[in-house]
Order: structure tokens, then sequence, then C-alpha cells
């Protein structure tokens, strides 16, 4: 199946720029002189916990989120005392790929700087900290750059973290394209000195230079901007859930460009019908060598048509719905200085990770591990940050997260495979009684620290997973699987608007539920039912599933099934489709 979607242009384009009070957003990046704001003084301020005024908005720009932990709120007012104010950060990891030194300093410094100890997988393919207490702010980050690390731009109006197929059999194509990411990340870091001086006491900007951000702006993007690239057939990073995507486009064994897909998100919100998933336009192919040109077209674009006046509609997606796919592609090769070619032939056939061993074409061993969430720590039945330490001290090659939470032993000589298994074993990071159903299930963090959660997600998903193991073996499919993915809220971190089941957070153990999705992740789902509780879920999904063992086709997949059964329309258009 061909990923060749564009959507049909409105009849009259809208305006490439919308007009309008701007967001407060957009005031506080003006005035935060380059990202710096008062951060510096706020962390000397120990009256509080927590960030203050803008600060709380402009950390993230630096990776960072001021959380606290909900499951204590209450009590803490009660005894009047603040919210117990931690931060989340996440690191940039171009390609996920983090070498077995640093991961060492990763598992140390969780342990010594944050509440928690734990170190958490991301679907966005890198680590991110929870627990982080104001006075260890700063030493966390000094601790990551002195291995290389740092998380400048994995949150906020930037490009993000940019992923990459972690395919291991194609090692050849797979690291001309991670060194694709790693440049498209480097390209678009922005140039402000602030994050180095506000965290590792860089030496400060004279008052005299004139700084500049020539691609991102002075007031940066719009929104959040997320690329990804991608080898087919394997559609691991979820292509459809990135602004901008490069599908890596072989011949002969050789990678010679990418068709360039644009548009896709999967945030939303609730009762808002002008927000919505959507899947990306294929603009077409360029050799390899024009693609920092286009990526940086497409960037600026966007930089420059995005909706800065309401920040809901502020995305790609919602840009190219607005003035035209057509407008927006004209719009980038005008920048390009290049024509797109028409898209050459490319197909998904599967999502996820293959868990367990492969052999790649270099003759070397890839153990991809299942991280349940992609939370690393020790329990009292697995301690997997243990045995991800141990493998650290003896594996020669590198590790890469996946944009599956999962993460995989790259690069093992065959001499060394009963070793790297034996500890892998030792530590539960490899269980063969894990069902396929639990590696194709997904959840965002949400409780109890996600500020944004309406519903649990991580805490809810093993259990929920049990409970569907139980039903498929009901109704003797026990060895299938359906893509599952739970998200505490509608902004998309689960990806569960790519699922075959989408469970979406609406209040207190209450999810809609969105059917339809397909195995490539080329299918937004749509919406099946509203508000359920945890019983009514597991209802609907055990009298699906009985129809779909009941009726289906040969083999058919239950994301298929529903589409070709009525159950759900499938959507086509977003804009169109979506909400009706």
């Amino acid at each position: 199946m061909s990923s060749n979607h564009s959507t049909d242009s409105a009849a009259q384009n809208g305006p490439l720029v919308v007009e309008g009070k701007l967001s407060d957003n957009e005031r506080l990046k003006q005035e935060s002189n380059f990202l710096r704001g008062t951060i510096a003084e706020d962390l000397e301020d120990k009256t509080t916990g927590g960030m203050t005024g803008d600060n709380f908005q402009l950390i993230r720009f630096h990776g960072m989120y001021q959380q606290d932990d909900r499951d204590i709120r209450n009590e803490r007012a009660k005894q009047k005392l603040e919210p117990l104010h931690s931060l989340m950060l996440r690191a940039r990891l171009p390609g996920g790929i983090i070498t077995p030194a640093q991961w060492l300093g990763v598992d140390k410094w969780a342990t010594e700087h944050t509440m928690y100890g734990s170190i958490r997988l991301t679907t966005r393919q890198t680590f991110q900290y929870h627990g982080i207490l104001k006075p260890n702010i700063k030493t966390v980050h000094k601790a990551l750059n002195s291995i290389g690390i740092d998380s400048i731009a994995t949150a906020a109006d930037m490009n993000r973290n940019v992923l990459c197929t972690s395919n291991p059999y194609q090692s050849e194509v797979h690291q001309e394209a991670y060194e694709w990411a790693k440049k498209i990340s480097e390209h678009f870091l922005p140039q402000t000195r602030g994050y180095a001086e506000v965290w590792l006491d860089a030496e400060k900007v004279e008052d005299t230079v004139t700084e500049e951000e020539p691609i991102l702006g002075s007031t940066y993007l719009p929104r959040k901007f997320k690329t990804a690239v991608v080898i087919p057939p394997l559609n691991d990073v979820d292509v459809h859930g990135n602004d901008l995507s490069f599908v890596a486009i072989q011949e002969h064994g050789k990678l010679i460009g990418f068709n360039v897909l644009v548009g896709g998100g999967l945030a939303m919100t609730h009762g808002d019908k002008s927000t919505y998933p959507r899947k990306a336009d294929d603009f077409g192919f360029i050799p390899v060598d024009k693609t920092l040109a286009f990526a940086e077209a497409v960037v600026t674009t966007q930089r420059d048509w995005g909706n800065r006046v309401n920040r809901k509609n502020a995305k790609t997606k919602y840009t190219l719905d607005r003035v035209g796919s057509d407008v927006f592609k004209a719009e980038v090769e005008k920048r390009a200085g290049s024509s797109f070619a028409a898209s050459r032939a490319y197909e998904f056939t599967e999502r996820g990770d293959r868990i367990g061993w492969s052999k790649g074409i270099d003759g070397k061993y890839y153990l991809a591990l299942f991280i349940e969430n992609g939370r690393i720590l020790d329990q009292a039945n697995k301690a997997l940050k243990t045995g991800m330490a141990e493998l650290a001290k003896v594996h020669q090659g590198d590790f890469r997260i996946t944009a599956n939470q999962n993460i995989i032993v790259a690069g093992v000589p065959e001499a060394e495979k009963a070793n790297i298994e034996a500890i892998a074993i030792k530590y539960g990071l490899m269980d063969e009684a894990t069902s396929a159903q639990r590696k194709n299930s997904m959840a965002c963090v949400a409780f109890p620290t996600c500020p944004l959660a309406m519903a649990e997600a991580e805490r809810y998903l093993p259990g929920l997973v049990t409970d569907v193991e139980g039903i498929l073996a009901k109704h003797n499919v026990a060895e299938e699987s359906i893509i599952l993915r739970v998200t505490g809220c509608p902004n998309g971190c689960g990806r569960a608007m790519l699922a075959e089941i989408g469970l979406v957070g609406k209040g207190p153990s209450k999810y809609n539920m969105h059917l339809g999705g397909n195995l490539a992740g080329t299918r937004i789902p749509k919406m099946y039912k509203e508000n359920l509780n945890e019983a009514a879920v597991l209802q609907e999904i055990d009298n699906l599933v009985a129809l779909w063992v009941a009726e289906r086709n040969d083999a058919e997949a239950f994301g298929d099934f529903v589409i070709r059964a009525g159950i759900v329309d499938e959507v086509k258009i977003s804009k169109r489709d979506f909400h009706d």
C-alpha cells in the first residue's frame, strides 16, 4: 500500500497569514531575549520549587516541562503547601542513537538527581527524566553536556527530536538515513547562546553583539514541529504523526533521495471541531543532495504562514488546509529553488519493532528489547534499569532507542550474542512469554506527572492489555494482536490517532474510543464511542473482537474489518471526515 495521499485544495484558498491579535506565546517569545527570560534569576529563588511568570513556558524551549506529583497535590493543598514541583527533562537524541558510555551516565544521574530514579523512553525516540528538583536542574544539564547530550529544542515551538527508522537489517542505508536525521536536527537548532549561558555557565554574549535566528526567526515557529526519516517497508516512526517526513528511496541498495511528506499531526482538542488529526500529503521526490534545502523551505514556509493568532490551529497541518496544499507546495519549491519530481513508489508493510534478534547485512546482530511503556526502572520482578546498565558495561556497539518506546542493542558480534542474551534474560529485559498484543500496545505517561492528563494511560495500559489478551483468547485468536494505544489527553503523545483501537482520555477513568487505523500506519481512526468507563471499554472490545473473528475475510486486520463492516466510516480527508 503506497502512501501517496493528498487532500483536495480549498476552492478558495485561505489567507497566507492569519490576521488578528497574536497569542500571548508570541509576546513571550518576542520579549524573551532569545529564550533567556529571567530563568537564571528564577533558579536562585528559593521561595518556590517552581518557575515563575514567563519562565514557566520558556524552559520548554530548553527541553523541560514543569510538573508536579498529582497523586499528592490535594493532600499538599490541605497542608497549605504548594504542589511538589519538579521538572521533566527530555534529551535531544537524533535517530535515538546513544553509546553505552553515555547510557551509563544517563543511568547514574537518573539515580542521583531525580525523585523517581527512572529513565523513560519516549515516542520521540529519546529519553526523559521525571522528577528533577529545582536545585538539581543545572547539575543535570552540565552532567549531560559532559557526555555530549543536550535538551535544547525538544519541546515548545521548535523542530523537535528528529526520528529515524531503527531498522536493523538495512544497516548501510540506515547509517545514511541516520546521518540525515542528525544533519536535519543540527540544521534547525536555535542559534541563541541562551541555553549555554543559563545551564552551562557559558560566557554571556556581549550587549554589542546582535543575535539572529536565520531559520527559526526571532519569535521561533508558530507551534511545535516534528520531523522524521523513515526507511520502507517498516513504518516504525509513524510518518503521519509528523509535520515533515522523509521517506527513503533506494536503488540497488543505495539511498538516492526521499519522498517528502508534509502536514501530518495527531493532536486535537476535545469539543473543538476546528482541530483534528491529519495524515501527511506526499509532495513528491527529491534527490538526496537537496534534503536540507527542502527541509528548510518547509520549515520557513510554516514559520511565515503558520497561525500565530490561535495556537490550536497553529500546526503545519492546519496551514496546509487553510492555504491549500498546492499553494504551500509551490511556495516550498520557490524557497528551495527546485521542484519536486513525481513521487517514487514505496510500500509500508508493518509498524512497530521486531522484538528479539535480527541479523543485519553487516553480519552483526541486533537485539530489540521490549520495554513496556518505555519505563526503565528496577521493580521486584524485573530489574530493567540494572540490566540495561549491565549491558552497557559489556556492549561494544551502540543502543538505539526506538519511536515505540523500546531499545535495540545494536551491532553485536556473533561471539557476544550469548553473553548479551544471558544478561537480558537475567534482568527481565527478554521474556518470550510477552504476547504480540502487549508488544503492539503503547501509552503516554499521563498521571501522576503530566499536567495535561485527564485520565490514566501508562498505569492503565498493563492491566488493560492483560484483559484484551483474555478477550483474544476467549475468541480463539490469542496469537493475533490489535494495534492498541492509550493517551491521557488528546495531545497525541501516545499516537492513539494512528491505532486500530485508540483510547483518548476524557476524564478520570473515561475514554473516547476511536477505531479504524491500519497496520501500515497510513489511516486515521474515527470516533466510535465517547466517554466510556473502563468496564465499557472492555465490553466494546469484546463485542468488536467477536464480530471480527466471526465475519472477517481471510487474515483481515481488525482496523480494516471495522471499516469494511461499516462499524466506522473511513477517514479519507480529516477536515471533512473526522468529525462527521
